[in-house]
């Protein structure tokens, strides 16, 4: 021992040494299990074959919603005519809006952005909300996801019955021979939709971050969609590559293709002297786009849907055999 009471580095060593020489514990490591490769057919036939179940949770989940409520289901149709009424209103009286019939433009985009929203901030949390049934019961968990989307289609035809009901209140008609798109685009935005919402019901159970993060990218998703503006608002001469980026974005196609049925004015004429009629400007809302635009735009949706959807159940079916562990 040194005069300063601090012992020499020899002593410390020697009673380091059987410690680096002693064997170490061994380290537990976290179980990984991942799921046997089920092939995508088979996947997809159990998918079919649970398709009663996927019904039970679709009806169990509009019951959940407006449980205890007096008028239950209506309340589904008065927030949307609660939302197209107020729209109207600030639109025409205080923002005194030149475009024609704004509201109607506004809720048509809305008509697909509130399904969109609404399945995936669902479907988002539908895996870990339900632990106590994934961890006792085998069946396709995807189902779990897939009903949150089914629910929101159910909302999107009460949603629909209000926009009929205020095209014809307004006595505005739709564009009739650009109806048969919506079918088309609603079948898209359910294939996108599924494929979205079973990637993130997934990923949740591990990141569950998932769930706040998935609700920040969305209020940042409807900015990018022209769904308060005109589309022709950003593809100019000058920037056109502003629009090529906007059609990059599955959901643009959609809302254009349900604008166009729904509200169909692609243009409206303006006054400098509305009085006399004097300085007449002619302003385009929709894109003036011929019907085989929207077709091709259409159906390169549906088949990026579809490849995204298949991806996500071979990724679902890759990582679902931890969700016992991780939740």
């Amino acid at each position: 021992m040194s005069e300063a009471g601090v012992p020499p580095a020899h002593e410390l060593l020697d009673e380091v040494a059987p410690l680096e020489l002693a064997p170490a514990p061994a380290r537990e490591l976290p179980a990984r299990v991942v799921a046997a490769r089920v092939s995508l057919p088979v996947r997809l036939k159990d998918l079919w074959r649970s398709r009663e179940l996927f019904l039970f949770l679709v009806r169990k989940e509009l019951k959940v919603k407006y449980k205890g409520s007096i008028l239950g289901f209506l309340w589904s149709m008065l927030n949307p005519a609660v939302v197209l009424v107020v729209y109207y209103v600030v639109f025409t009286y205080f923002l005194k809006a030149n475009v024609p019939d704004y509201a109607l433009f506004l809720f048509s985009g809305l008509l697909v952005w509130n399904l969109f929203n609404n399945a995936l901030m669902g479907s988002s949390t539908s895996i870990v909300a339900a632990a106590g049934i994934v961890k006792k019961v085998a069946f396709p968990r995807e189902i779990l996801a897939m009903s949150q989307v089914g629910a929101a289609v159910v909302f999107f035809g009460f949603q629909l019955v209000v926009m009929a009901v205020f095209l014809a209140g307004f006595q505005v008609a739709p564009a009739w021979s650009w109806l048969p798109l919506v079918p088309f685009a609603l079948v898209d935005l359910v294939v996108l939709t599924a494929a979205i919402a079973i990637f993130l019901s997934a990923v949740n159970v591990y990141l569950r971050d998932i769930e706040h993060l998935i609700a920040v990218l969305l209020q940042a998703w409807f900015w990018g969609v022209p769904i308060i503006y005109s589309f022709n608002k950003v593809y100019t001469p000058s920037h056109r590559w502003l629009g090529y980026l906007y059609l990059a974005d599955p959901i643009t196609p959609i809302v254009l293709a349900f604008q166009r049925a729904f509200y169909g004015k692609v243009s409206y004429v303006t006054y400098a002297d509305p009085v006399h009629h004097l300085g007449r400007v002619v302003s385009y809302q929709l894109a003036n786009y011929p019907y085989h635009f929207y077709l091709v735009m259409l159906a390169w949706v549906l088949g990026i849907g579809v490849v995204l959807l298949l991806g996500a159940l071979v990724v679902f079916g890759r990582i679902e055999g931890n969700f016992a562990e991780e939740l």
